[in-house]
């Protein structure tokens, strides 16, 4: 991202020849990728335009001013169609900015368009969008992961320098493995949700995706901060990109569990992870073999109350007040069927879930025990780190799959086995290239911390980029 900065500041390059470059790549990769659902080509050169008058005037609003980015189709941009990648949304055009959006407006990035997404960001693999798989860029067949596969594919294909994703069971690190780019689940409350649409708000974050580390971090920083429209905002002062010190990781502990290298783990991406592992201890980190037992868990508790939340969160989509409607002789049968026809199969499925976790008669056998295996999970977690500093795994147990593999729902939800845990007990976490399998397919591995502790992430995985690619 320095590249482009400096190109702008020595008018090596435009913001809007900038800006034509990417369009230019999203028109010739899109029909085989369909990693966009929304390409705002006419405002994004308008957005460059200004830029240019900005930097022409010495009046640039950040070092990054007029370097486009994309953004997940569930995160609010007023007058751009956000459409959730559900037909029920297809015409959906906020009269607001999410603040995550307002931030980067604020530091003068124009928005090239709107990244594909399983519906409502249920799913592990794009398949469940309305509109269609986004397709990996290292093997068309294969799938870029979910939900942000769009965000992560658009990255990796080069259709745009850095994007915007959500992760609430893995959101982000899933695709970024398995596309082979950079992918940040903050802190919860360090990034603001205000206009992100809900899917289950204990869980929820935005991220960054990037293709290295410093461009994520780069990313984080602009995002990162306070905001009194978030109840779940956190007052965390901003964050800063650290400086890259290759010699703090000398003394590191790092937490290996061996709970996340077992049966169903495969062969390559273990070895993968372990070679990074094997160099940072041949760099002066120090390897401490943990127990995290209560990942077990991890699944079925994330599972139990991301669809207890989802059906509450979308009670709200009715047919009444926006969204597709259907027309019937009685209320009651207008609620049933734009619903029936606006939302797909996997968002009824979780609705159906959900709604019968919370029922009066299983609401203390399933969604209250739920939260106390939470609880149990992040004091697990947060116990590990009065040990290490931070712990890795890999993100996840398999590269990218084939395009229909995974026909079975259960089979897709452990897509997210090794990372719904950090959503749980709210913590950092990072996905970051570790190589690639003998198909040529990214491997990725995962990077956790405590809570607020992204400058120590970053640092960590800027080690593992130098070291283990």
């Amino acid at each position: 991202m320095r590249q482009l900065a400096h190109m702008l500041d020595t008018r090596q390059a435009t913001s809007r020849e900038i800006v034509t470059r990417y369009l230019e790549q999203i028109a010739q990769q899109e029909p085989q990728l369909n990693a966009f659902i929304t390409v705002d080509e006419e405002g994004a050169l308008l957005q460059a335009e200004e830029a240019d008058r900005r930097r022409a005037e010495g009046r640039a609003l950040s070092p990054w001013d007029g370097i486009p980015i994309a953004v997940k189709d569930n995160i609010s941009t007023a007058g751009l169609k956000t459409t959730c990648a559900s037909r029920f949304l297809e015409n959906y055009r906020p009269l607001f900015d999410a603040t995550v959006v307002d931030n980067l407006r604020q530091a003068g990035l124009p928005i090239i368009g709107k990244t594909n997404l399983d519906e409502f960001a249920m799913g592990s693999s794009t398949e469940y969008s309305a509109y269609g798989v986004t397709r990996n860029p290292h093997d068309l067949s294969r799938v870029s992961g979910g939900s942000s596969g769009g965000s992560a594919a658009a990255v990796a294909a080069g259709e745009a320098p850095w994007a915007l994703g959500t992760d609430t069971g893995g959101s982000i690190r899933q695709p970024a493995s398995f596309c082979g780019v950079v992918g940040l689940k903050p802190t919860y409350g360090a990034v603001s949700r205000y206009g992100v649409v809900a899917l289950a708000p204990s869980l929820d974050q935005v991220g960054p995706v990037a293709t290295t580390v410093e461009d994520t971090a780069i990313l984080f920083s602009l995002i990162a901060g306070p905001d009194r429209r978030d109840a779940s905002s956190s007052e965390a002062r901003p964050f800063q990109v650290p400086r890259w010190d290759e010699q703090f990781v000398t003394g590191l502990k790092i937490g290996v569990p061996e709970e996340f290298f077992g049966e169903g783990l495969d062969q390559e991406v273990e070895q993968a992870v372990r070679k990074c592992l094997a160099e940072l201890e041949s760099r002066g980190a120090v390897l401490v073999p943990i127990s995290l037992a209560t990942n077990e868990y991890a699944i079925d508790t994330y599972l139990t109350l991301v669809t207890a939340e989802a059906s509450s969160c979308l009670a709200r989509y009715d047919g009444v007040r926006y969204g597709t409607r259907v027309a019937a002789a009685d209320s009651n049968t207008m609620f049933s069927k734009s619903r029936a026809a606006g939302f797909g199969s996997e968002v009824k499925r979780r609705i159906m879930l959900g709604t019968y976790v919370l029922s009066a008669s299983h609401y203390e056998a399933y969604y209250e025990q739920a939260q106390k295996v939470r609880t149990l999970i992040k004091r697990d977690v947060l116990a590990s780190f009065e040990e290490v500093d931070v712990v890795i795994t890999p993100t996840t147990p398999t590269p990218a799959f084939r395009i229909g593999a995974k026909r079975n729902p259960l089979e897709m939800y452990l897509s997210d086995l090794f990372t719904a845990m950090a959503n749980l007990s709210g913590i950092p976490a990072i996905s970051v290239p570790c190589g690639k399998d003998s198909k040529g397919l990214p491997l990725g591995i995962q990077i956790m911390a405590s809570h607020f502790q992204e400058e120590l992430l970053f640092k960590v995985a800027y080690m593992v980029e130098r070291g283990c690619l």
